[in-house]
């Protein structure tokens, strides 16, 4: 895109004028205006001939002309009027409207004109061709109703008229300029009137007629502007709208900016109307916007620039919700301020027509919608327009029903912009709705994928999706086994699509709670916490639609203490969301707690049902009575079965027998409370209750199903299955009632699966006729599993055949766990916990039978005997006692609960006797004394318990093996079991002296670790504390040191002052200066006055924190290397040692610190800390030291140094450096007197010099 061009001649955008700007009038007040008609004159004179000078017939232009020019027209033909006349008086007729007289004048004048030369004909057939031109664009483009098509003057009719006028201009002078001009029109206009190009294949250039048309347009354009040097502005405009016309935004951009540029005084065409759609259609509307408001500004009765705002604010209230208080405010001033405007300048104007329409039809003003509608198809010129013309008839005719009109109008919509995969959207899809009206689905779900693939619209998705979920929701409620995954995939994935949409905060799309209630029943079975979520959003949709009002809110109080009344605001936020809960549609609040339900959530589930029932009686106002009941009936049923659920029989008795009531043939009410009148009174009045609810509804499926249960509990195994009760009820069920009753399917197979369980296999007949029972019941198995794939007990019985007939644990496992995902009962997880137990992996069996113990059967025998001998294999594979008590712990509860079962009994003496002959087979290490004589006591009891159950009527083994056994317990086990307690008693009294004894070394070995631990630590303690107080004393010495030093240097400067007799001033004696590098540049000059004199100079420039030089700024390291290298292996040569040891004290404070390194370093930051204090008193203890120690040691350098001359000037400042870096502000020759006063003392310290280093 091109940016605006800067205008030329310092004229901003649209401030031109046509005439200059003067002093008294303000720039911002030149308002261009319209220069269209302006060079007419208010009156001709026409001469009449014969007649000399005054005689001429005046014609006022401005006043009223006549209707009727006949006269007018007599008078020019009789006259002779030149052309100049002929076209005047024409134009004056076309500014007034009157149109068809102008063309009428033309005409005449032409025929008038016919005798001349034919170049005097060219003006007047230029003028004729511009108002069959003008004339194209106030006709209409269809021929009115009731209109003779002969008869009829549309747009192509003036066309035609204007291609023959230009065709004879052309013939006369076809280079004649303004035919250019005029003939790039005539194309512009004319491919108005020709159909959108439809859709090409990528990369194929687009060939249509209406391109070719506007191809033409632009040549002609720009020959217009080649003859006229580029300075034809109507031209470029014309050039610009060619290009808008073909999609090339940003070129038609750059023209009309060129065009403003030119020309900024030009209102009438306006450029800033093109510019602000060029800026619309790139997707800059807030600067289409900023142009159109200043067109509107330029002139205030611009229709074009009102409605294009009234566009644009409608546009900015369409992404908004109707709730925003923003949207009434845009969408008023879209109508009331601009549309309204715009219709009262020209009540004609197609696009106003379109945008009124709209409005009207939202109101169902229909009679205004189809008149507007019609009047903007018929007067535009655009194709756009005249295809929204046919979609408001087509809404109009969706809204009366009439399918047959409205499948045509909307084809029109759609084809007026190009149709196929062009087109208009919104007519595709209205023409979708159609055909889902129609019940067409398949035609419309084939619309909808192309329009989802070509534009990704929200509408086509949500319908196209809904489309599917319908398909699915069909096939459920049917009860088909057609598969519809497919759909259910497709239906999720772009209601999926549509909920991410809703996120993009640029898109501002309110979501839509039909999407997620569909999607929610489309998740509810492989994935219900997802549906409960999408219910949660729902729930919360319908909350901020609540008025204010009836969404209270919690007022904390002011002396509330949040620590202690937790709990209290928690019950009351929980009573707030329950009363607001309470004003939601109790639909919505029913399936909520029908998904708490399911995930075993019932405190949850009974809170949403109550709250859905205080809904319903709270919303009995509004809806129908009827409905009402079947609301509360309903839930109040889903509430009995939650309370059921949670153990509540007697609350959900309660809520059953309410039911009944009100509604006393309510099957499944009936069904559920003898249920639970059977479960309470197994023996007495549930019988009864079943026996009654069979007799009064035999027909119903699900009370065959519970009496099948029922006689499936109560009955008596027979020895031959066509004999067994139960197996001819549901055979029953399944000939005479329903031959698909999935549960009676279910109860064939089990009776088949437990009547081959218990069958004989001998022989090889028996084992076939075992093989051939197992079959069976997989046949009845796998008939429900094809009428339900969620038929989890079904395909739970298959896998108990696997187990039971083929012996395949590892597939019936996988079967299981599947099974578990589907439903949570018990016996999943033991059926589970038998096929780990035969795969031995014990654990796992373990894991599984305990869950089933959670599920409602803590007190079921047959679990508790499951768990016990899989404890007692998984003990004797790892001969472990502590497993093998656990499966006689398992094995007494079982019989506990269940004494008159003698196999409970066996159970306990088996294991008791397991116990009894592991224990004697461990060795006396891996077993404890009280172990065997607990084995022992045991032993004795299952010898008891076998000759007791022996003597049984129905022993669960042979009589001669159990005897045997016991006689094998009394015989042999008892006496291995006596000697090992003799062993074991004799081997822990050897044991225990020596246990004893070792315990004891042990605590003594523990007790002197343990002085050793605090010896040490009260040595650490006690070194710790020498150390700090011989920290504490060498600070003090320093301090007391550095007062000293500061007390002698400052008696040093007074005598190096002193009084010049005016005023008392002090003047600081001259010292010599120089050193070596000086002594090499004038001899006379001592060597230990230029020595101390460069250490004066590199001293005082640090004293007066002057600016150091490179050399100076040199890192510390550099310049030992260098001294290094100068002294060779005997570092002393040029550089002492940094402690100065002259004390017995010292010495030993350094053997400390040479014992405890780490002593030493804490010793160097304390010393670091004590300087920093002397620095902040003024005087720096490590200053005085160095300086001293420096000084002192200046004299041996100086001896040593007499001969080397040689020695180069860098070395020398190296020197200088090091002097200075010891030093710091002292130095030099008052260094050295400093250390001469003070060399004699015995009171120097060992100090730190400052860089942290040893060298």
């Amino acid at each position: 895109m091109t940016p605006m061009t800067p205008i030329r001649g310092g004229l901003a955008n649209g401030h031109g004028s046509v005439t200059p700007m003067t002093p008294a009038t303000p720039y911002s007040d030149i308002i261009p205006s319209s220069l269209r008609f302006s060079d007419i004159p208010p009156t001709v004179d026409i001469p009449i001939l014969g007649v000399g000078e005054g005689g001429e017939v005046e014609v006022d232009l401005e006043g009223a002309l006549m209707d009727d020019p006949t006269e007018l027209i007599m008078l020019l033909e009789n006259e002779g009027a030149p052309k100049a006349l002929w076209m005047t008086i024409s134009a004056a007729y076309a500014k007034q409207g009157k149109t068809d007289n102008a063309i009428e004048l033309l005409t005449k004048g032409l025929s008038a004109l016919a005798r001349g030369e034919a170049k005097e004909k060219l003006p007047l057939l230029t003028c004729l061709c511009w108002l069959f031109l003008w004339k194209s664009r106030e006709a209409p483009r269809t021929v009115p109703e009731g209109t003779l098509v002969s008869e009829a003057k549309t747009k192509d009719y003036y066309l035609q008229a204007s291609t023959a006028t230009l065709n004879e201009a052309s013939r006369i002078n076809p280079a004649f300029p303004p035919l250019y001009l005029a003939r790039g029109v005539l194309y512009l206009l004319r491919s108005s009137l020709q159909p959108p190009s439809k859709s090409t294949g990528e990369g194929t250039p687009d060939q249509s007629e209406r391109v070719e048309t506007l191809r033409q347009a632009i040549k002609c354009f720009e020959d217009a502007l080649r003859v006229s040097g580029g300075k034809n502005m109507m031209a470029l405009l014309g050039k610009a709208r060619a290009n808008f016309s073909l999609g090339k935004y940003a070129e038609a951009l750059e023209g009309y900016q060129e065009v403003l540029t030119g020309r900024p005084d030009l209102v009438d065409p306006d450029p800033r109307i093109g510019i602000g759609c060029c800026f619309w259609m790139l997707g800059f509307k807030d600067d289409a916007k900023i142009a159109w408001e200043r067109a509107l500004e330029l002139n205030p009765e611009s229709k074009v620039a009102n409605i294009l705002l009234a566009l644009y604010y409608l546009n900015a209230s369409s992404s908004l919700p109707t709730t925003d208080p923003n949207f009434a405010q845009l969408y008023k001033k879209a109508i009331n301020e601009y549309t309204q405007r715009a219709f009262k300048i020209d009540k004609g104007y197609p696009l106003t027509c379109t945008t009124f329409s709209g409005y009207f039809f939202s109101h169902r003003n229909m009679n205004h919608v189809e008149n507007l509608a019609r009047k903007a198809i018929e007067y535009t010129d655009v194709n756009a327009i005249a295809s929204d013309g046919w979609y408001l008839l087509a809404r109009k005719s969706h809204y009366d029903n009439d399918n047959e009109r409205t499948s045509e109008y909307y084809r029109r919509a759609d084809e007026a912009r190009g149709g196929m995969e062009k087109g208009y959207l919104p007519a595709k899809f209205g023409i979708a709705q159609l055909q889902v009206l129609s019940d067409d689905l398949d035609g419309a779900k084939f619309r909808l994928e192309k329009i989802v693939q070509q534009s990704k619209s929200l509408e086509a998705m949500t319908l196209l999706a809904t489309l599917y979920a319908e398909d699915v929701f069909k096939n459920q409620a049917a009860g088909f086994r057609e598969d519809k995954s497919n759909e259910s995939k497709k239906a999720i994935g772009l209601f999926e699509n549509v909920r991410l949409a809703w996120k993009d905060p640029k898109r501002n799309i309110k979501p839509d709670s039909a999407v997620l209630l569909n999607l929610a029943r489309l998740y509810e079975i492989d994935h219900p916490e997802k549906s409960l979520q999408l219910l949660q959003q729902v729930e919360q949709m319908e909350i901020e639609m609540l008025p204010e009002s009836d969404r209270p809110t919690r007022i904390k109080a002011e002396d509330e203490d949040e620590d202690e009344d937790k709990d209290k605001v928690a019950e009351e936020e929980a009573a707030l969301t329950a009363t607001i809960r309470e004003k939601l549609p109790p639909q919505l609040l029913n399936n909520m707690g029908c998904f708490q339900y399911q995930a075993e959530k019932y405190d949850l589930a009974r809170e949403m049902f109550q709250t859905a029932l205080n809904a319903c009686v709270k919303s009995e106002p509004k809806t129908d009575k009827a409905d009402i009941d079947a609301l509360v009936t309903t839930i109040s049923f889903n509430l009995a079965r939650t309370y059921e659920a949670a153990g509540l029989l007697d609350e959900a008795k309660s809520v059953y027998e309410g039911l009944l009531k009100l509604h006393d043939d309510y099957t499944d009410a009936l069904t559920r409370l003898s249920y639970i009148t059977l479960r309470q009174s197994p023996n007495g009045d549930g019988p009864k209750a079943v026996a009654k609810l069979y007799q009064s509804d035999s027909t119903n499926l699900e009370v065959r199903a519970l009496y099948g249960w029922y006689l499936g509990k109560s009955k008596k195994r027979a020895a031959n299955i066509a004999e067994d009760p139960e197996q001819r009820h549901y055979k029953h069920t399944l000939q005479h009632h329903d031959k698909h009753d999935r549960y009676s399917l279910t109860g064939m197979g089990n009776l088949y699966l437990m009547t081959a369980r218990e069958m004989r296999r001998d022989t090889d007949f028996d084992k076939d006729k075992r093989r051939k029972t197992y079959e069976k019941a997989v046949e009845f198995f796998d008939k429900a599993v094809q009428l339900d794939a969620k038929n989890a007990y079904a395909a739970q019985g298959i896998g108990i055949a696997l187990i039971e007939d083929k012996r395949d644990f590892a597939g019936a496992v996988q079967i299981f766990m599947k099974v578990k995902e589907t439903i949570r009962d018990a016996s999943v997880f033991i059926n589970l916990g038998h096929a780990y137990a035969e795969l031995r992996q014990y654990s796992r069996a373990i894991e599984n039978y305990e869950a089933a113990l959670a599920k409602d059967r803590a007190n079921d025998p047959q679990i508790l005997a499951c768990l016990g001998r899989v404890w007692l294999l998984k003990g004797k594979q790892e001969k472990n006692i502590a497993s093998m008590k656990n499966s006689l712990e398992y094995s007494q509860r079982a019989l506990e609960i269940a004494p008159e079962q003698i196999h409970f009994k066996f159970n306990v003496a088996f294991v008791q006797f397991q116990i009894a002959l592991l224990i004697i087979s461990l060795s006396e290490g891996s077993r404890t004394l009280v172990d065997l004589e607990a084995a022992a006591v045991g032993l004795d009891e299952a010898i008891e318990s076998f000759t007791e159950i022996a003597h049984s009527k129905n022993p669960p083994y042979p009589k001669n093996d159990i005897e045997s056994r016991a006689n094998m317990g009394r015989n042999t086990t008892r006496r291995q079991v006596e000697r090992a307690v003799q062993t074991q008693r004799d081997y822990e009294e050897r044991n225990a002296a020596k246990l004893q004894e070792a315990r004891m070394l042990r605590e003594e070995d523990m007790r002197q670790k343990e002085e050793a631990r605090r010896k040490a630590e009260e040595a650490a303690r006690e070194q710790q504390r020498r150390i700090a107080e011989e920290r504490q004393k060498i600070l003090e010495r320093d301090r007391e040191l550095a007062e000293k030093r500061a007390e002698e240097e400052r008696k040093k400067e007074e005598e190096n002052y002193t009084s010049d007799g005016e005023g008392g001033k002090k003047k600081r004696l001259k010292r010599g200066t120089g050193g070596k590098r000086k002594k090499k540049m004038e001899d006379g000059d001592s060597e230990s006055d230029g020595e101390g004199g460069g250490k004066s100079r590199a001293r005082s420039g640090t004293s007066a924190s002057a600016p150091q030089s490179e050399d100076e700024e040199r890192p510390q390291r550099t310049k030992r290397r260098k001294l290094e290298k100068r002294g060779g292996a005997n570092s002393n040569k040029f550089k002492s040692s940094e402690m100065v040891h002259e004390s017995d004290d010292e010495d030993s404070g350094e053997n400390a610190d040479a014992q405890n390194p780490n002593d030493s370093a804490d010793r160097m930051q304390v010393d670091a800390a004590g300087t920093a204090d002397a620095i902040v008193a003024g005087v720096s203890d490590d200053d005085e030291e160095t300086a001293h120690t420096v000084g002192r040691r200046s004299r041996k350098k100086i001896a040593r140094r007499v001969g080397s001359d040689s020695e180069d000037e860098g070395e020398d400042e190296n020197e200088a450096e090091v002097s200075t870096t010891r030093g710091g502000d002292e130095g030099g020759t008052n260094g050295a007197a400093a250390a001469s006063d003070g060399g004699d003392e015995d009171e120097d310290a060992p100090m730190d010099d400052g860089d942290g280093s040893d060298d």
